[in-house]
């Protein structure tokens, strides 16, 4: 088996997981209860977010505790445009944007939002200067994502974050999942941030929205005490403990881990670059944890399938995008129908061994013998 598919899920780190077995089975007092064990579970939940706060440079009351990035997602756009909505209902969103937000700004366009699309410069970078052209008065929410999961490329947050603190009423967020223990990104400006612990060997149970504290946000889920009014639920004391021990491993290693892979990045780009079949879709903006190529004229399903059956585990895209549609983000930065439908996504990790590297360009190219008829 070789598995390239990191940025759609990673393995829960080993020193995580005892982590989170011990709480769950020795600490399993409800933090809100006020007997000792629940005493107990609240210290552990908020010495944890304590240290996460530290490690993303926020306030421990920033952070809001979710089911995972799509709910953070959802809570970031669809709470704060409902708070502010007499402020205007102007969005603005990238083209590169998670389903989970684009899917909510559909909703609030049918409650009478007006959602705008960012351009993408040709390197597939946010055209900042077209961005600036776009803000009005009402606009109120603005989202890009910090690294997007099909082609890795890294987007001017701080740039923007720049740019938007010269309007006062406009909320700005940023989907950091595919950044965090990846790429050092300065989220100083930045009002609110997704984070996902399971993009970096974390438990795939929870999610992370840091909120700044001078905003208000509408709730999505109500009733009953949490860490925040912002999103009831008993806090999930185990899962924030094993989160905040995921997020210190990855920010800790995480130059160590980048040239690791850098490295198995350069080997596996110019092996495939040998092949005049495929096309290399990612460019020098990307991260190298994320390898995106097409095999001209070749559906991607085909490629992926029968990489599958030979034990080579990759996709076609995203995972939460479906499985007939050509690459949106591709598309969005290539601008050729044909290589959006061809694209295939290979995802590395520090786990990812040179062997394994090894076993995946001989069957890549098994592959292509069978599809060409060689």
């Amino acid at each position: 088996m070789v598995y390239l598919d990191y940025a759609a899920n990673t393995p829960v780190d080993k020193e995580v997981l005892e982590k989170f077995n011990d709480v769950l089975i020795n600490s399993y007092g409800n933090p809100n209860s006020t007997h000792q064990m629940g005493k107990e579970a609240k210290e552990l939940v908020d010495n944890a977010t304590a240290k996460i706060a530290l490690l993303l440079g926020c306030e421990p009351e920033e952070i809001i505790y979710t089911s995972g990035a799509t709910e953070s997602n959802n809570l970031a756009i669809r709470g704060i445009c409902e708070r502010y909505k007499d402020r205007g209902r102007h969005i603005l969103l990238s083209t590169l944007e998670h389903s989970s937000l684009m899917a909510s700004a559909n909703l609030l366009q049918e409650e009478g939002f007006e959602v705008e699309v960012i351009p993408v410069l040709e390197n597939g970078l946010v055209n900042v200067e077209e961005l600036k052209n776009m803000i009005r008065p009402e606009t109120i929410f603005v989202s890009v994502v910090s690294v997007d999961s099909e082609l890795g490329l890294v987007q001017p947050i701080e740039e923007i974050a720049a740019l938007l603190k010269r309007y006062p009423n406009t909320v700005f967020h940023t989907d950091a999942s595919q950044a965090i223990g990846k790429v050092k990104i300065d989220y100083s400006n930045v009002d609110l941030i997704t984070v996902s612990p399971h993009k970096f060997y974390g438990i795939n149970d929870i999610g992370i929205l840091v909120k700044r504290k001078e905003l208000g946000l509408k709730p999505l889920i109500l009733g009953g005490r949490s860490t925040t009014v912002f999103r009831s639920g008993t806090p999930n004391t185990a899962s924030i403990v094993a989160s905040s021990v995921a997020l210190e491993k990855a920010i800790g290693n995480l130059d160590d881990r980048y040239e690791y892979v850098k490295k198995l990045n350069e080997d596996v780009v110019a092996f495939l670059e040998n092949h005049r079949q495929v096309h290399i879709n990612n460019n020098d903006k990307s991260v190298p944890y994320t390898i995106n190529f097409s095999v001209k004229g070749v559906s991607s399903h085909r490629v992926v399938d029968l990489l599958n059956s030979k034990g080579v585990y990759v996709s076609s895209k995203t995972s939460c995008c479906p499985l007939e549609a050509p690459s949106k983000l591709v598309y969005a930065a290539t601008k050729d129908n044909s290589l959006a439908a061809s694209s295939i996504r290979l995802s590395l990790s520090y786990l990812t061994t040179e062997d394994e590297i090894l076993e995946f360009k001989r069957i890549f190219d098994e592959t292509l013998d069978d599809i060409m008829g060689v």
